[in-house]
C-alpha cells in the first residue's frame, strides 16, 4: 500500500484556503482584513505624500511650491519664467502614456469610479490602479497640476482593498464595505483627520449608514492614522490657520448664513466650470492621441501658471498666507477663481488628481475676501476674517459633494478649532440645500452621469430599507375599528360568526383569524410576514393599533419598489415622488418586476431578522375566503354589486390561480375565490359597547 503524501505547497494552498474562508465567512474575519486595509491605506497615504515631494523637488528644487510667485526652478535656473510653461508639459509626457497604457481609470479624480465600483462593479478594482494613481498623480501635481491628493488617495487605498479582497474572494457585499475601508484610511492618514475619513467612507464613497458598516470603516480608519501619524506626526493638517477664531456676537450668524448662500453658489459653479472645461478639451480634442493630451493641454496650463503661479501645486501653502491676510481682497478673489480654473484645466487636459483640496483653496480665499468686507463695513464686530475663510472651506465642499457631515468633520479636525462647529454646521446645512435645490449632481456623480450611471439611484435592495408597509398598502377608503375583544372566543358558533357564514354569497373553504402587519414596519419585514401567513395578503394596522388601515399583499409589495426603482432618480436621502396609482402597472413592468423580486430576496436576506416575527393575531375579524360556485347570486354580478355583509369587506379575488385587486367593476365568474376580511357580529356589538382596543405589538402579552 502506498501513502500518499500531499506536497508543501499543496498543504500551503489548503492552509490559505482555509485562512480565507474564516476571513469570508466570520464577522471577526471583517474585522482583521479592515486591520489590514487599514494599515495598507496608512502606509500607501504616507508613500503617495512623499513621492509629491520627490516629483516636485525633482522638477523645482523645492518639496512644496508656487506660494513664492516668480520664483523658477533651482534645478533648471536658465529657463526663467519659461519653467513654468515647459514643465507641465514635460510631466504631461510622463503621466499620459502611463494612464493610457497600464489604467485608463487613474485619469480625472478618481472619487467617481470608486463610487462607481462599490455602486455597480461588487466592488472590484483592478490591482494596477493604485500603483498607476499614485505615479500619475505625483508626477502631474509635482509638475504643476492644480489638484488635490485626497482624490488619488482614495482610488489608491480603495484599490488596495480590492485587490485584497480579490485575493481571499470576499463576497460582494463585504467587498464595498472594504472599499469603503481603504478610501477612509487614505483621507485620515493623509490628513491627520480619523473622523472626517470614516464619514467620506460612509457617506460618499459606501454611501450607506449601518452598525456593521460603520464599526468595521472606523476600525480601518484608526489603524491608518496611528501608522501615518507616527511618521508624519500628530498635529492638525491646516496648522495655518490662526488660533482662538470665534463669532464675537450671536448676530454674526446671519452673515454666516449669507456667506453660505454664496460658497453654495461657488460650490456649484466649481462644477459647473470643472464639467464645462473637460467638454471643451473633448470636442477639440476628438479624434486625436489621447496619450498626447495632457502634455498638449499642459502649454495652456503652463501659460496659466505664468499670469497665477501660485496656482502650482496642491497650493497649502498659498492658502495659508491667505488665511494669515498677507494678500489683499482683490488678489483673494483672482485666487479663488484662478484655482477653480486651474483645476478644471488640469482635469480637463488628461490630468490626475482630486478636487477636494481645490475646493478647501476656494473656499478659505472667498470666504476670506467676504470676511474682510464684512470687517470693511461692520467694524471689529464682524469677527475675524479668518472665521469666515473656516466656515467657507467647509459650504463649497457641501456644496460641491454635497456630503454635509465630511464637510463639517473635515473643516473642525483639520483646523483642529471645535469653536467652529456651530458656524460650520450652519454654513453647512444652507449650503447644501442650496446645491439640492439648484442642482441633482454632484462634482463626484455628474461624471458618473455622464456615462448614463447613477449611484444616487437606490439599489434594488436599497428600495426595501427606504419603504414601509404605508407606502405598500392599498388602503381602505374608511379605516375600519379595531374592537374591544378582551377575553372573547373568535371559534365560529361562539360569536355570531355562524349567522355571518350564512350571509355570504357563496361557499366557505377556508376561514381564519387573520394576522396582522404594521403600517410603519418596513417592507423587508412584512414580506417575512407574508411569507408565513399571507397566501392572500394581510390587514394593516395603524402604528398605535387601534384602526385597520388597508390591505397588503406580495404583488403590491413587488409594484411600490418597482415603482420607486423607475421612478425620478433621486438621492437617497431625498423622499421619492409620489407616483399616481394608475401609473404602477405601468412602472412594473416585466423586467423592473423581476428586478424586484429579486430585490425582495436579497432585502429578505439581510433584513436584521432573518426569522418572521411572532405573529400578531387581529382580534374581532375573520379572514373568509369564498367559492363563487354556478348558482351563487353573486356569479355575472361585479364585485361592487355584491350584497355582502355588514362589516364584511373584500380583499382579493383568486382568478385563473392569479391574485387580483379587488376591482368594484370586476365581473365575478364560477370559480373565482373571494377572499373578505370581515368585523365579527359579537366583536361589532362589543365595539359600539365599548369603544376600540390597542391591538398588542409583536413580542407583548
Amino acid at each position: 500500500m502506498t501513502a500518499q503524501v500531499s506536497s508543501p505547497g499543496a498543504r500551503a494552498h489548503a492552509a490559505f484556503a482555509s485562512v480565507a474562508g474564516l476571513l469570508r465567512s466570520t464577522r471577526g474575519g471583517l474585522f482583521m482584513v479592515a486591520v489590514v486595509v487599514g494599515a495598507g491605506s496608512g502606509l500607501g497615504a504616507v508613500a503617495f505624500r512623499y513621492l509629491i515631494y520627490f516629483f516636485t523637488w525633482l522638477a523645482t528644487g523645492h518639496s512644496q511650491f508656487g506660494q513664492a510667485g516668480y520664483a523658477g526652478s533651482s534645478h533648471v535656473p536658465w529657463l526663467g519664467l519659461g519653467f513654468f510653461v515647459v514643465i507641465p508639459v514635460l510631466g504631461g509626457l510622463v503621466y499620459g502614456p502611463l494612464i493610457y497604457r497600464y489604467a485608463r481609470e487613474a485619469r480625472g479624480h478618481g472619487v467617481p469610479e470608486v463610487m462607481a465600483a462599490v455602486a455597480d462593479n461588487g466592488g472590484r478594482i483592478r490591482p494596477q490602479v493604485s500603483v498607476v494613481k499614485a505615479l500619475a498623480s505625483a508626477v502631474c501635481i509635482g509638475t504643476g497640476g492644480s489638484v488635490g491628493r485626497e482624490g488619488p488617495i482614495v482610488q489608491i487605498g480603495s484599490a488596495l482593498a480590492s485587490a485584497f479582497g480579490q485575493w481571499t474572494k470576499m463576497p460582494q457585499d463585504r467587498m464595498r464595505i472594504l472599499i469603503a475601508c481603504g478610501a477612509a484610511g487614505g483621507i485620515a492618514a493623509t490628513f491627520n483627520a480619523p473622523i472626517t475619513g470614516l464619514f467620506f467612507g460612509v457617506e460618499i464613497i459606501l454611501r450607506e449608514f449601518s452598525v456593521d458598516a460603520m464599526f468595521t470603516v472606523m476600525l480601518s480608519v484608526v489603524i491608518a492614522d496611528v501608522v501615518a501619524v507616527s511618521f508624519l506626526g500628530d498635529h492638525p493638517f491646516l496648522s495655518g490657520f490662526p488660533d482662538g477664531i470665534v463669532l464675537v456676537h450671536p448676530r454674526d450668524y446671519l452673515l454666516v448664513a449669507v456667506l453660505a448662500v454664496m460658497a453654495g453658489l461657488v460650490g456649484l459653479a466649481f462644477k459647473a466650470v470643472l464639467y464645462k472645461v473637460e467638454d471643451l478639451w473633448d470636442l477639440w480634442w476628438k479624434g486625436r492621441p489621447e496619450w498626447a493630451r495632457p502634455a498638449v493641454g499642459g502649454v495652456a496650463l503652463g501659460l496659466l501658471l505664468l499670469a497665477l503661479p501660485q496656482m502650482y501645486g496642491v497650493g497649502y501653502p498659498v492658502m495659508y498666507k491667505a488665511v494669515a491676510g498677507d494678500y489683499v481682497l482683490w488678489f483673494l478673489l483672482v485666487l479663488a477663481a484662478g484655482k477653480i480654473v486651474a483645476c478644471s484645466l488640469t482635469l480637463g487636459i488628461g490630468g490626475s488628481g482630486g478636487v477636494f483640496a481645490p475646493s478647501l483653496f476656494v473656499g478659505a480665499t472667498s470666504g476670506m475676501a467676504f470676511g474682510l468686507t464684512a470687517q470693511h463695513l461692520l467694524g471689529p464686530g464682524a469677527g475675524q476674517p479668518a472665521l469666515y475663510a473656516a466656515v467657507a472651506m467647509g459650504a463649497v465642499f457641501a456644496s460641491a459633494a454635497r456630503a454635509p457631515l465630511t464637510s463639517v468633520a473635515s473643516v473642525v479636525e483639520m483646523t483642529g478649532d471645535y469653536a467652529l462647529t456651530l458656524p460650520v454646521m450652519l454654513a453647512v446645512a444652507i449650503a447644501t440645500a442650496t446645491s439640492r435645490a439648484l442642482s441633482y449632481g454632484t462634482i463626484y456623480t455628474t461624471k458618473l452621469l455622464r456615462r448614463g450611471e447613477d449611484v444616487d439611484r437606490a439599489a434594488p435592495w436599497r428600495a426595501f430599507g427606504d419603504l414601509k408597509v404605508a407606502d405598500a398598502m392599498r388602503p381602505f377608503a374608511a379605516p375600519l375599528p379595531v374592537p374591544v375583544t378582551a377575553g372573547h372566543d373568535n371559534r365560529e358558533g361562539t360569536d355570531g360568526g355562524a349567522e355571518l357564514m350564512s350571509e355570504l354569497p357563496g361557499t366557505v373553504i377556508y376561514q381564519a383569524d387573520p394576522q396582522a402587519v404594521s403600517a410603519s414596519e418596513s417592507l423587508a419585514q412584512a414580506l417575512c410576514q407574508l411569507d408565513a401567513d399571507g397566501r392572500d395578503g394581510l390587514p394593516v394596522v395603524s402604528p398605535d393599533g387601534r384602526r385597520v388601515e388597508g390591505w397588503i399583499t406580495n404583488a403590491s409589495v413587488l409594484k411600490t419598489v418597482a415603482r420607486r426603482m423607475g421612478a425620478v432618480r433621486l438621492p437617497l436621502s431625498w423622499p421619492a415622488p409620489a407616483v399616481p396609482a394608475a401609473t404602477a402597472a405601468t412602472a412594473a413592468t416585466a423586467a423592473t418586476a423581476a428586478s424586484a423580486a429579486s430585490a425582495a430576496t436579497t432585502a429578505a436576506a439581510v433584513a436584521p431578522d432573518r426569522e418572521p416575527a411572532p405573529p400578531r393575531s387581529l382580534t374581532g375579524y375573520r379572514l373568509i375566503r369564498l367559492a363563487v360556485e354556478e348558482s351563487s347570486p353573486a356569479t355575472g354580478s361585479r364585485l361592487g354589486q355584491v350584497s355582502w355583509p355588514a362589516g364584511a369587506i373584500p380583499v382579493s379575488v383568486l382568478r385563473d390561480h392569479r391574485l387580483r385587486d379587488p376591482d368594484p367593476s370586476l365581473k365575478l365568474a364560477a370559480g373565482d375565490r373571494i377572499s373578505l376580511l370581515a368585523l365579527l357580529p359579537a366583536a361589532s356589538e362589543n365595539e359600539r359597547d365599548g369603544g376600540a382596543a390597542h391591538v398588542p405589538a409583536r413580542g407583548e402579552g
